[in-house]
């Protein structure tokens, strides 16, 4: 289930007018372009004409999918976080076993985090770093996102007390505990994604969380 940006570019709907195909290649092609600009010189080190230049387009092309760098930058974001948001939503709906639910969040997190570490990386040099000066309510979106998440993450926590598979905790404090470990593991491979590959860090991660919330 690899959702990287590259899936942008290739696979639009043969039913669409020849123009919007077109209109539908260029646009994922300058954020692909943007995407490697940013991860290599930094957002603030790169211009629209750079991303231009390299995309091979002319500026007008530019300017006519984006007004400036900064909703380039939301746009890239933003697309990307939604097919995270719908992937890891689809894998808490689609098992109705609680602890295989689970699992199977934690694993479509891990190969999602990993099939687009390059903007990930970029989103938190950049949108978390201090210098970062983008306008109020760029992560409201996202905030949004994550709160839904997290309450289907609580539902499943839930069910799972009901059904005498976790401790009688509260739903939502369990899902806040194993979102953030999970997330703890994963920003370990920002730094060295082969280490942690190699080691599959993530399955202590799960294994630390459930030994605390099963029913024994």
């Amino acid at each position: 289930m690899a959702f990287s940006l590259l899936e942008q570019l290739d696979g639009q709907p043969e039913n669409l007018p020849r123009r919007e195909r077109k209109n539908l290649r260029q646009r994922g092609e300058i954020l692909q372009t943007a995407l490697r600009l940013f991860s290599e010189k930094g957002y603030h080190n790169v211009s629209m004409h750079d991303i231009a230049t390299e995309a091979e387009f002319g500026m007008g092309t530019l300017y006519k999918y984006f007004n400036n760098k900064e909703e380039l930058y939301k746009a890239l974001i933003n697309g990307v976080a939604e097919k995270f948001h719908h992937a890891v939503l689809q894998a808490l709906e689609e098992e109705r076993n609680p602890l295989l639910a689970l699992k199977k969040h934690v694993a479509v997190r891990r190969e999602l985090f990993f099939d687009n570490l390059p903007i990930v990386r970029l989103y938190f040099a950049e949108t978390r770093g201090a210098g970062f000066n983008i306008k109020a309510g760029f992560d409201l979106d996202l905030l949004r996102q994550h709160d839904e998440f997290m309450e289907k993450l609580a539902a499943v926590f839930e069910r799972g007390i009901k059904e005498n598979v976790f401790r009688a905790l509260d739903p939502y404090d369990m899902a806040l505990a194993l979102d953030g470990i999970v997330n703890s593991f994963l920003f370990r491979a920002v730094k060295d994604p082969t280490l942690f590959r190699k080691m599959d860090n993530l399955s202590i991660a799960e294994d630390i969380f459930l030994e605390g919330v099963l029913r024994k």
